[in-house]
Formats: C-alpha cells, structure tokens, sequence
C-alpha cells in the first residue's frame, strides 16, 4: 500500500533534520510533492544518468540521495544540458528527488557515526562542534490523578532526555486554586466558584527542536480546558553537533596494521597515507568525503591519525610538519555507507509503523575514478 511522501519525510527528517545541515548545503526535497503516493525507495550516493535509469527500470517513485542533485540554482533546464536533461527525466518519469547531506553527516547516529562505529571507535565525540542544542524547561500543573498521563505523554513527545536517560522529570505537591467565569467548561470546579485542587508541579527537560511536539502532547493529554504552563530557556546547552568525530581504537596500532584495517572495511585495495607506518596510533578522528581542511583542528584534538578523502599535496605536508598521520581513503568510499545507514533506518521504521514500502539500494557503479 502506498504512503505519502510527507510521512517518509518526517521519518527522514527525524533523523536526520534539516536544519543541521552547513548553511552553504541544499537538503531537503529537491523535486517532486509531498502529497505524492510512494510504493518504491530507492537510495544512491549520486543521481547520475545511469542511476536515474536504473530507478526507472526498477519503477521508484523515491530517490534519496547524499549528494543534492541540484546544488546550485538551475537559470534553465534543458534537455541538452546535462543538468537539465536529468531533471526533465526526473519530471517526465514523475520521480520524487530528495537530498540528506551534511545533515545526516552531522546528526547523531548519523554517517559519521556510522563509520566511526564500523572503524570501532570508542568514546566518540564530535571533531568540529559547530553548534550546541538549545535546551528549555517545560514546567506543568497536573491535578495528580493525571498526573503519570501527562507525564508519560511529555515522554512520547521527547522530553525527558539528559544524556542516556529517559522519562527525567521533577514532581512537587501543591495546591492550585481557580475561579471558572463565564464561557468556560470547567473539568473540576463550577461558574463563579473559586476552586482549591490538589495539584502536581511536573517540570521536565527539553530540545528547541521537539518543544512544539512536546506542548502539543501534552496539552492533549491535559485535563484541563486551560492549561497552565510555563516554558522557561535554559543556559546549559544540550547535544553537540558537527563534522567528524573523534574516538579511541580499544588497543594501539601501528599504523599499517589500520591501513589494512581501512581496505577491509571500505572495501578498497588501495589508500594514500601520510606518515610513519611503524607509528603507534590509538586516537583517531574520522571525516566522511572530503575532510583535509580538519588536519590541523584533529591534531590539536590529540589525534594520531585522520581519515578522510580528497587529500592534496599541500594538505600532506602539512599533516607531517604537524606530526599526524592522515589516510586518504576517499571521498566515494568513506561515504558509500549511506545506503547502509538510511535502509537499516527506514526498514525498522517502516516496521514499526506498518508501512509495506519497498526499499533498494542503487548498485549502479558512480565511483568516477579507476584503481589502475
């Protein structure tokens, strides 16, 4: 049966939103609309003509890509640019385009995260901390006989969360008082009554990004025709977020011994590496695609190594003035996880919420280099 965009979207999206994306990134739906019935998935590194052709021949009606199809405004689409020539295709054969960039690279669980977990990173964090989320405090008066309702519902809305816990919150007893005037319905109490209750001061935590889920949630769960609470913003910041991340191997490693590693797991047979091979490495800092502008900043991190791809010149020598060994793995292979990572995500959600929409993986070859 088919879903309407829209609510793959919000599975994506919950992921992986996009406001984490770099300003300079274009992610999001590219083309196609969200009220578009979708019965078929198909997710790629690139759309490239041959990939588009497969999507057809396979009838998608989704493609997700990791590298937005259009980066830059489009002054024309032709059919004799190239360009324009895949868009028209795209139309013609009414196929919906959406990109997940640099915000599924910096969200949590994300390809960053992914990779660093395959290399078997340990005490992950982030490299570049680009922003820290915003944290509020939900504070709400609850007669107490609804008091685990509400409680429970602020929970399913996404509060609650300090570090690995769950369901946080803080409850105090007090006495709520109210007078219901004309026009009112009141749940307890009569017109023109001042009312004593029994009340429940329940007051939890929250991220900027689930506030309005969360009040939305919890005003359904409430008894009360009107509810009283307060939204309060915090100083202490919540999750960090950025590019790479940085982890400990859980023993040292010469460095050929990680560059064995690295094939095996990138599926390569050949890398560039900048640095001693006999070098004994333990703390690695890892940047999906193009990452050798993060030389100097994981150094200063204490890391011994770097990996990434796109690695110029320049870049290595640099790496060796600063002592840090850098293995340029590549841009393609460092990233191809993202069909791995997006399945394995929307096959469990799809599960979870009964969606029966089929889900490919491109196995048209995009890697423009050859290994020679």
């Amino acid at each position: 049966m088919a879903e309407k965009l829209k609510s793959i979207l919000k599975i994506i999206e919950t992921l992986a939103p996009k406001h984490y994306a770099m300003k300079w990134d274009n992610v999001g739906l590219q083309i196609g609309s969200e009220n578009d019935d979708i019965e078929k998935v198909m997710i790629c590194l690139d759309i490239t003509e041959e990939v588009l052709e497969e999507a057809i021949n396979h009838d998608v009606n989704l493609i997700i890509a990791h590298h937005p199809m259009i980066f830059s405004p489009l002054k024309s689409v032709s059919k004799e640019d190239v360009k324009g020539k895949l868009v028209y295709k795209v139309i013609q054969h009414n196929i919906n385009i959406y990109a997940a960039h640099t915000n599924v690279d910096i969200a949590p669980e994300g390809l960053n995260d992914f990779v660093a977990n395959r290399i078997g990173l340990k005490n992950i964090e982030v490299l570049d901390i680009i922003e820290r989320e915003k944290l509020y405090k939900v504070v709400v008066f609850v007669p107490e006989e609804y008091e685990e309702k509400v409680a429970d519902a602020l929970a399913q809305g996404g509060a609650g969360h300090i570090g690995n816990y769950s369901h946080c919150s803080f409850r105090s007893s007090g006495m709520g008082t109210f007078k219901p005037l004309e026009g009112t319905n009141p749940f307890i109490g009569e017109k023109g009554k001042i009312e004593k209750v029994q009340e429940t001061r329940l007051e939890t935590i929250v991220a900027l990004n689930d506030l309005n889920k969360v009040v939305s949630t919890m005003l359904q769960a409430h008894p009360y025709e009107e509810v009283a609470y307060d939204i309060i913003p915090l100083e202490n910041s919540g999750e960090k977020r950025g590019i790479g991340r940085v982890g400990d191997l859980e023993a040292s490693k010469i460095l050929n011994e990680i560059v064995v590693d690295i094939k095996s797991i990138f599926n390569t047979k050949r890398i560039r590496v900048v640095g001693d091979l006999q070098h004994k490495i333990k703390k690695i800092a890892i940047v999906n695609g193009s990452g050798a502008d993060y030389i100097e900043l994981a150094k200063n991190k204490g890391c011994d190594c770097l990996i990434t791809g796109d690695v110029k010149y320049h870049d290595a020598q640099t790496a060796l003035e600063l002592g840090i060994a850098v293995i340029d793995a590549g841009h393609f292979e460092t990233e191809i996880f993202f069909a791995d990572l997006i399945a394995d995500y929307l096959q469990r959600e799809f599960k979870n919420k009964k969606m029966n929409i089929e889900i490919m993986k491109s196995h048209t070859k995009i890697n423009p280099f050859k290994i020679l």
